[in-house]
């Protein structure tokens, strides 16, 4: 994501820079008129593989509202049935995405401003359906295992520990006396 943003912010510097009469001989040489496609792209791929990092984790949108009100009897089935349901549908859309890119690989196309080779780009598509496919039968492995899923706890940031002791006093500004 950050590669795309900044291919992104240096596109439009270049764009708008070839307007300032004294960095128009600079910036008229560079071509990177094909910086777009390539964001485009590398966001799909991005979007892929980012549904079935989401689905390992238990980031990924689900509605479980009434399911919750399940008793935990009634409950374990309807969410395996649910997991099962995101098994089938990404096998589905990976196989049709995998037939998809044979038929496109036989044709040679290349990318308009990349000239890449079609089927390479849209090979994100069987290959994150097929990863979120494997991600949904772990879970669903473990849930029928151990009755849990995984849960992505909101109030947590990554690389930030909070002393949750009772005691624990915030930290005084800089210079404050005790």
């Amino acid at each position: 994501m950050a590669a795309a943003t900044l291919l992104i912010f240096v596109a439009v510097v270049h764009r708008y820079g070839t307007g300032v009469p004294f960095l128009y001989p600079y910036f008229i040489q560079l071509h990177i008129s094909w910086a777009q496609e390539l964001c485009i792209y590398m966001f799909v791929w991005m979007a892929k593989f980012g549904a079935a990092y989401g689905v390992r984790t238990g980031i990924h949108v689900g509605v479980d509202v009434l399911v919750n009100y399940l008793s935990p009897a009634h409950r374990k089935p309807v969410v395996l049935f649910s997991l099962l349901c995101g098994v089938l549908f990404t096998a589905v859309i990976g196989t049709m995405g995998l037939k998809f890119v044979m038929e496109l690989y036989e044709t040679g196309q290349v990318t308009a401003d990349l000239e890449a080779p079609r089927w390479i780009v849209f090979s994100a598509i069987p290959a994150g359906s097929y990863l979120m496919c494997f991600r949904f039968l772990q879970v669903a492995w473990a849930f029928w295992k151990t009755g849990e899923l995984p849960h992505h706890d909101e109030s947590r940031v990554e690389g930030v520990e909070i002393d949750q002791t009772p005691d624990a006093q915030p930290p005084s500004p800089a210079g404050a006396a005790r």
